[in-house]
């Protein structure tokens, strides 16, 4: 059963589990399931997914339950009206805040630009060996894309050198390994927790939150964060 986080007539939003495509696509290849037939079945009607996260990013997960209302919050998206705030666990302490203003490719090969927010939260160093450094450190940031490329995140973290602890395709493969052969990590420390936006029938503003799985909270206590605002 998907963590139901938002329903009404016309909107459902859930808290998407890592590992779940959101629906079939091209690239990211084929799976026994995917969150937009699972949360038809549960709740008994068609749903559209009005954005989508990456296969291994859990978090808020937006859908509409008609067409119409599909068009009203796709442009909501498109302007930019839609304030979308992550976590992450990033290989080093980057700065206190930054923006990141750097142009992707995407699937078809045209650059788009590309801009994030981020602000450090909490770091930690742990007794880690790695490579030529005795410890390891890690910090915990809360990023805001105001574009919303593909693997935006992923791709801007690797840029400034502050990988996403986890990510596989733009991550540390080097650190990767180190956490699934010492501590048995196999997911990526990236997560959807909050969406805020206008209704887009009665216009009021809704703020909807999900909460960390499992496997994140046990990396957090690895690192003695405090994520107890997002548990």
């Amino acid at each position: 059963m998907l963590e139901i986080l938002y329903q009404d007539k016309h909107l459902i939003a859930i808290n998407k589990p890592s590992g779940l495509l959101v629906h079939k696509s091209f690239y990211s290849g084929e799976a026994d399931t995917y969150a937009i037939q699972e949360l038809r079945k549960q709740i008994g009607q068609k749903v559209y997914p009005v954005h989508r996260l990456d296969r291994k990013t859990s978090g808020v997960l937006l859908f509409t339950l008609d067409k119409d209302t599909l068009r009203i919050m796709s442009t909501q998206f498109e302007e930019k009206k839609v304030d979308k705030k992550y976590i992450a666990i990033l290989r080093g302490w980057a700065k206190e805040d930054e923006t990141i203003d750097y142009d992707l490719v995407n699937e078809n090969e045209v650059k788009q630009n590309a801009v994030t927010y981020y602000r450090r939260l909490q770091t930690s160093e742990i007794d880690l060996p790695f490579l030529k450094h005795k410890t390891s450190r890690y910090c915990l940031v809360e990023a805001i894309p105001e574009t919303g490329r593909f693997h935006q995140l992923r791709k801007h973290f690797k840029h400034i050198l502050h990988p996403i602890l986890g990510c596989r395709k733009h991550g540390c493969n080097k650190q990767n390994k180190l956490w699934l052969e010492t501590f048995g990590m196999t997911k990526m420390t990236l997560h959807a927790h909050q969406l805020t936006f206008n209704h887009p029938i009665s216009n009021e503003i809704i703020m909807v939150n999900a909460t960390i799985d499992d496997e994140f909270k046990r990396v957090g206590d690895i690192l003695k964060f405090d994520l107890s605002a997002y548990s």
